[in-house]
C-alpha cells in the first residue's frame, strides 16, 4: 500500500487540530456556526473572506464546504500551522490562499496586495496580541475594509477582577471539559505539537517557528469591553456579540 499524499497527512493533523482545541474550547462548533450564519445573512452568496491568523485552516474550511463559490485568503505566522493550511486546504483549489503575515508588524496588510473582503473571520487567536497592537490590527482592518464589511472573532475574552465568580465558573468549566477530552484520550496542546514535528516537512519548520516567537510571550487577555472599545476606535460603525458560552465569545464589527 503506498503512503498517504501529502495533504491527505495533513488533512488529518487538521482533523487531530480540531479534536484537540475542542477539548480547550466548550461548544467550538457552536462558534463557528454562528460566525458562518452571519455570513450568509449578510454578505453576498460567494464571499471573499480573510481568516485572520488562521492556524492550520480551520476557519477556511469551514467557509469553503459552506459556501461552493467562497474564497478564502487565509494568514499567519506561525510557519508550521501555514505549511498545514497549505496541505490540508489543497483539496479546495485555487479558492483557498494562504501567506506568510506578521500581525504584529504594521503594515501587514500591505501583504493583501489590495484584496477586497466581504468578511474577516478569526478564532481562538487575537489574545496573543498586546492590547495596544491589537487596537492597531483593528484599525489597518477598519482602514481596508469598505462600509458593510463585517468582522467576526470567536474567543475566550476572560473575566476579569469585576466578576470574579464568573471568572471562577469559567475557569472550573474549562478544567472539567479538559479534564473529560484528555481522559477519553483527545490530544492536548503539547501532544498534537509533537504528533506535527514528527512529519519531515513540519520537523524542519519547528526551529524557525521558535525563532519567530522567542520574544513574543503570551499576553494577559483582554476583556471583552477592550475589544469592543477598540473596534468603535478603529472606526467600526457597529460593535456587538452575537454568541457567548460563559467567557466565551463572538465578537461582531460592522465597518
Amino acid at each position: 500500500m503506498s503512503a498517504p499524499t501529502t495533504d491527505a497527512t495533513h488533512r488529518r493533523l487538521l482533523e487531530r487540530w480540531e479534536l484537540q482545541q475542542a477539548a480547550y474550547v466548550a461548544h467550538r462548533e457552536n462558534r463557528f456556526e454562528v460566525m458562518l450564519d452571519v455570513l450568509a445573512l449578510h454578505g453576498p452568496a460567494a464571499p471573499t473572506v480573510l481568516d485572520l491568523a488562521c492556524g492550520p485552516g480551520s476557519i477556511s474550511d469551514r467557509v469553503l464546504r459552506r459556501f461552493p463559490d467562497a474564497t478564502t485568503v487565509a494568514v499567519d505566522y506561525d510557519p508550521v500551522l501555514t505549511r498545514v493550511a497549505e496541505e490540508a486546504l489543497a483539496g479546495h483549489g485555487g479558492r483557498a490562499t494562504v501567506l506568510d503575515v506578521d500581525l504584529a508588524r504594521p503594515g501587514w496588510s500591505d501583504a493583501l496586495g489590495g484584496r477586497r473582503f466581504d468578511a474577516v473571520l478569526s478564532s481562538t487567536a487575537l489574545h496573543w496580541l498586546a492590547p495596544g497592537r491589537l487596537l492597531a490590527v483593528y484599525e489597518e482592518l477598519g482602514r481596508m475594509l469598505a462600509p458593510g464589511a463585517v468582522f467576526l472573532n470567536a474567543d475566550h475574552l476572560r473575566f476579569d477582577d469585576r466578576a470574579p465568580t464568573l471568572r471562577e465558573i469559567s475557569a472550573a468549566h474549562d478544567r472539567r471539559c479538559q479534564d473529560e477530552a484528555f481522559t477519553a484520550g483527545v490530544p492536548d496542546w503539547q501532544g498534537w505539537w509533537a504528533e506535527a514535528a514528527q512529519l519531515p516537512d513540519l520537523a524542519e519548520l519547528v526551529a524557525l517557528r521558535e525563532q519567530r516567537f522567542a520574544d513574543r510571550p503570551p499576553q494577559p487577555h483582554s476583556p471583552l469591553d477592550l475589544h469592543l472599545a477598540a473596534l468603535r476606535t478603529a472606526g467600526f460603525a457597529e460593535v456587538g456579540t452575537v454568541w457567548q458560552y460563559l467567557d466565551d465569545h463572538v465578537v461582531f464589527a460592522r465597518r
